[in-house]
């Protein structure tokens, strides 16, 4: 296991050293987190879960279960949450050998990017790298909540920064890890719930969440929020995306559901003042800007990836963000919004 873990890590529960013992980090309480292949897996077993991935993480790095045979690798298909069929059509991917991607990114892209990318599901060519609207890292650390297979993780690499990605899924972890090496990175990444990051207090320059918070009831989202003030250091800097109240499509779909209050992993929808006063009070003062219009998770960097009509979306989404910019009034109405926070 990578010595820096030991180093920046801590026990979820009580923020105590932790010590390496048999496999396991062990905390002088007593609590112990497994460590799969290297990546720690700092779950806690006894709170209730905020998506079911995190339960089948836990079952599986305490089973310490793996696959022996290094050309068929153990891909943890049941901590990824897809369904049955897209499970049967990875495996077969994966064995062609034919995807020149990561089998697991393949099928995992419409549920980390959003109805624009599902026509690229198990046919994905190349990765879908965003652009991440930080400036360039110079090696400050970035913490990325919720990174998945790590396509935010990767472009914070690529910009200079020195990555953790944190993600509840073991799958989608062990898929981060692997594409991130295959293009050349050193990123590190844990397995843990982000309502209970584990790493010292002051630990990071930045802490970054895309698509993630949306599925968290608000309380869970305070203790994130939470968390981030813990864990940044003084002067850094939070960037978050949420889903707003009054965006067309985010309208759209609070009217399915008849405005009722959301349960389970529904995204709930946020007005902009109750974002920039959470953000404000547990990390800094905190501003609001445009992510995208028409939808969660548009991103500008895609476009060739998009089909003709998804195209013509992305740039209307693009032209009227440029436009908020002078009409204030605009950035009330986006479905998603960024909102930075600078730790006091």
């Amino acid at each position: 296991m990578d010595v820096w873990y030991l180093s920046h890590l801590v026990c979820p529960r009580d923020h105590q050293d932790l010590r390496e013992d048999g496999g396991r980090l062990v905390c002088a309480s007593g609590h112990a987190y497994p460590v799969v292949e290297g990546v720690p897996v700092m779950l806690l077993d006894d709170v209730t879960q905020t998506i079911g991935i995190a339960d089948a993480s836990l079952a599986r790095a305490k089973a310490a279960l793996s696959l022996p045979n290094p050309a068929n690798p153990d891909l943890y298909l049941d901590t990824l949450g897809i369904a049955p069929h897209e499970r049967r059509a990875l495996i077969a991917l994966a064995a062609s050998g034919r995807s020149p991607i990561d089998p697991v990114v393949a099928f995992m892209v419409g549920a980390t990017g959003g109805y624009m990318y599902r026509h690229l599901i198990g046919s994905l060519a190349s990765y879908p790298i965003p652009d991440l609207r930080l400036p360039p890292g110079g090696g400050k650390t970035l913490l990325d909540i919720g990174c998945n297979w790590g396509r935010w993780s990767i472009a914070a690499a690529q910009k200079g920064y020195d990555v953790v990605g944190l993600d509840p899924s073991l799958g989608g972890i062990m898929a981060a890890r692997r594409v991130s090496q295959s293009l050349g990175l050193s990123c590190r990444f844990v397995v843990a719930d982000a309502r209970y990051l584990p790493f010292r207090a002051d630990s990071f320059d930045c802490a970054f969440s895309y698509s993630v918070l949306q599925h968290l009831s608000r309380e869970d989202v305070r203790l994130v929020a939470a968390g981030i003030g813990r864990t940044l250091k003084p002067g850094g800097t939070s960037l978050v995306q949420m889903p707003t109240n009054f965006g067309v499509r985010c309208l759209y779909h609070q009217a399915r559901r008849r405005f009722a209050e959301a349960t389970g992993f529904d995204v709930r929808y946020w007005t902009i003042p109750a974002l920039k006063r959470l953000f404000s009070r547990a990390v800094g003062p905190a501003t609001i800007s445009v992510d995208c219009y028409f939808g969660i998770g548009l991103q500008r960097a895609d476009y060739a990836l998009m089909t003709p009509m998804l195209k013509v979306v992305l740039v209307t989404s693009e032209i009227v963000r440029g436009a908020s910019r002078f009409v204030p009034f605009l950035k009330y109405v986006a479905d998603s919004v960024y909102i930075t926070a600078v730790k006091g």
